[in-house]
């Protein structure tokens, strides 16, 4: 597990009393990991966030970070980050689509590596750099389009898309490790669910998470 001492400057000192009430939040929401809870308390999403949102970053919604993206609702974040660790254990999880950083900074806390895709150059390098400023150096950061994974540094136990598509990629499904998981939206824009699908031996186990609402899976990098 990484060792990390975000810097204190934003929100400061209240900014801890609000992560614990967006905690309260998430955990009535059905988030019941407490590795994830921990997580979430720790992470400063008001760093995540332009200046002029920070005081909204511990309400539970999503917030935009520009180019057409968003930061994901943290209770949506708790909830895929759970059912990302619902096998174990994962100790290397890849995450297609890292848009502010805030979901990666989240696995980080909970697992030894992450491996991040994201396909919009300026949000890849702001997530870059912020990443590296708070300490998230087992964080690994890729610019590239995501709908490949990362075959190179694959199997991982987990995969983390943050995008909706109609189906999954099949290459995100070949570099699943046997008992792995991954978690995505599926479904056209408004009728996305949340799925979680374990690859056991030769099979596939789907379970739906819920209904939620991301920005879609493209290809390509702009």
């Amino acid at each position: 597990m990484q060792s990390r001492h975000p810097h204190s400057i934003g929100l400061g000192m209240t900014s801890e009393r609000n992560r614990a009430r967006l905690v309260e939040r998430v955990a009535e929401s059905g988030v019941r990991d407490e590795r994830v809870l921990t997580a979430l308390r720790k992470v400063q999403r008001h760093r995540f966030v332009d200046e002029a949102l920070a005081n909204m970053a511990y309400r539970d919604t999503a917030l935009p970070i520009g180019h057409g993206q968003t930061i994901s609702q943290p209770a949506v974040v708790g909830r895929m980050t759970e059912a990302a660790l619902s096998v174990g254990p994962v100790k290397r999880v890849l995450e297609v689509g890292t848009g502010s950083g805030y979901q990666a900074a989240v696995l980080a806390e909970c697992v030894d590596e992450v491996y991040s895709t994201e396909r919009i150059r300026p949000l890849h390098d702001r997530a870059r750099k912020l990443l590296r400023q708070l300490g998230y150096n087992r964080v690994r950061l890729q610019y590239s389009d995501g709908s490949w994974g990362w075959p190179q540094m694959g199997p991982f136990e987990a995969i983390v898309v943050t995008a909706g598509g109609d189906s999954v990629p099949e290459a995100l499904l070949e570099q699943l490790a046997p008992e792995g998981v991954l978690v995505m939206p599926v479904g056209a824009a408004g009728q996305q669910r949340l799925v979680r699908i374990e690859r056991r031996g030769d099979g596939w186990r789907e379970d739906m998470l819920g209904m939620v609402s991301f920005v879609p899976l493209l290809g390509g990098k702009v």
